[in-house]
Order: C-alpha cells, then sequence, then structure tokens
C-alpha cells in the first residue's frame, strides 16, 4: 500500500497560515476562491538581469520566435509539515515520496473541478514541479514525472478517507488521480519569495512568469505550466539565491 498520508494540500490551501476553506463537493459551489499567496515582498536587490539573460538565450536558441502558448508541465503543491484532516494526517513531502517504492505514488484526494481536470490533461511522461505549501517557507523542491496517466481516484469511495465524496459513483466518478514517480531534487530550494519576485519584474516587462497561475489562481493544488514558465524557473537552479 502507498504512504498512508494524503499528499496535496487538499487542492485550496494558499500557502498562508489561516483556517483551511472547505473544498467544493458539488457542482453548485464554488470549484475555488480566489486568494491571495502568502504574502512575500520581492528579495532586496533582485533584478531583471536573470530574465534579460535567460531570453537571450531562448531567442538564440529560436532564432527569437515565441512560442505558441501551451501547457506541457505541472505544479503540483503537497504539504511537508503534518496536519490532521478528519483524523489523518496529509503530510506527504518529496521525502515521504522518495521512500515509496520505485519512488511512485498515486496523487489522490484532489477535490477541485479545475484542479481535476489538470490531472486528466497530464501525459504519461510530462515532468512536474513538487511543491512544498502550507508550510513556513514554500517554494520548489524537486521535480516528479507523471507515469500513469488519470483514472479514478479510490479515495473518493473510501469512507474512512477524509477525501471521501459520498455523492460519487463508482459507474460516473467525480474524481481522477495520475500516479508520479520522483526524477530529482532541484539543485537547490527555490522559495516561492523568489518566484514571485521575478513574476512581479515580468507583469512589468513581458516576462515568462507575467501570468504564472501561482499567483493568478493561488488556490489550485495542480496548476499548469508552459514551457517557457517551468524552463524559466528551472534555470533559477543555477543561480545563487538573492
Amino acid at each position: 500500500m502507498p504512504w498512508p498520508s494524503r499528499k496535496r494540500d487538499k487542492g485550496a490551501v494558499a500557502d498562508k497560515k489561516e483556517p483551511d476553506a472547505k473544498i467544493a463537493k458539488t457542482e453548485e459551489e464554488a470549484p475555488d476562491k480566489e486568494e491571495e499567496e502568502k504574502s512575500t515582498k520581492p528579495s532586496a536587490g533582485s533584478s531583471k538581469s536573470g530574465w534579460k539573460n535567460w531570453k537571450k538565450t531562448k531567442e538564440s536558441d529560436s532564432g527569437g520566435e515565441e512560442s505558441k502558448i501551451t501547457y506541457c508541465h505541472w505544479l503540483l503543491k503537497s504539504e511537508p509539515e503534518s496536519r490532521l484532516e478528519k483524523g489523518v494526517d496529509v503530510k506527504f513531502s518529496i521525502d515521504d515520496l522518495k521512500a515509496q517504492p520505485n519512488q511512485t505514488t498515486f496523487w489522490d484526494g484532489v477535490r477541485n473541478y479545475q484542479a481535476r481536470n489538470f490531472l486528466r490533461a497530464m501525459k504519461l511522461g510530462q515532468q512536474a514541479f513538487f511543491y512544498h505549501s502550507n508550510c513556513k517557507e514554500p517554494g520548489i523542491v524537486g521535480i516528479v514525472k507523471i507515469v500513469k496517466e488519470a483514472y479514478p481516484d479510490h479515495t473518493q469511495f473510501d469512507q474512512k478517507d477524509p477525501h471521501y465524496d459520498s455523492s460519487s459513483r463508482k459507474e460516473n466518478p467525480k474524481w481522477s488521480m495520475v500516479d508520479v514517480q520522483f526524477v530529482r531534487m532541484t539543485k537547490r530550494f527555490i522559495p516561492l519569495s523568489e518566484i514571485k519576485a521575478h513574476h512581479l519584474e515580468h507583469k512589468a516587462d513581458g516576462g515568462p512568469l507575467k501570468n504564472m497561475m501561482l499567483f493568478t489562481r493561488q488556490r489550485l493544488s495542480i496548476q499548469p505550466l508552459t514551457q517557457e514558465e517551468f524552463d524559466f524557473v528551472l534555470s533559477l537552479e543555477e543561480e545563487k539565491p538573492h
């Protein structure tokens, strides 16, 4: 059996210390409600040079042509610190994933319709950032890949599971999950505060993180990334933190 704890931040926990919001259980309820990401000031002395250098490299590689906006990578939020939900610890860090057989597990418990649809859009072999959420310092800690495409999430039928959904039927399951496998740790921890600093810069100068869903749809635990967003964030692991 996979690790008994649950992996995500229940589909809608923003990165700030406050009471958890209830997750939508019916189509009539709002699937997600906008909420500010944890307030973090851009690092002092942060510069646009990183974006400019990255842009110069990318334009050299592609001949300066803008890439078509498509989502082909993902960001998966999970809680690395213990938190009980209906008596079950939902903690699941990247170290917990590494401890799984074959460093692989199912990504269950998503109870937000848009996040579920993103799960269903995932393709075999696509990579995702593993993001520690709802903790003292949220941010990206590693990379995983999709090793099994969407299939019914069994926890929706388990009355003992905190993500049980009495309205879901086995003949027409509401909720899906995928299997993910650990690929590697990022070369360094990439904190939310650093990513946000670049996001704010890119909103002003048109950089690749200007529309990053981590800041436009903060509460989603499953978020798509464009190739440019993924590449730029990945490039940050090579830089010294500000």
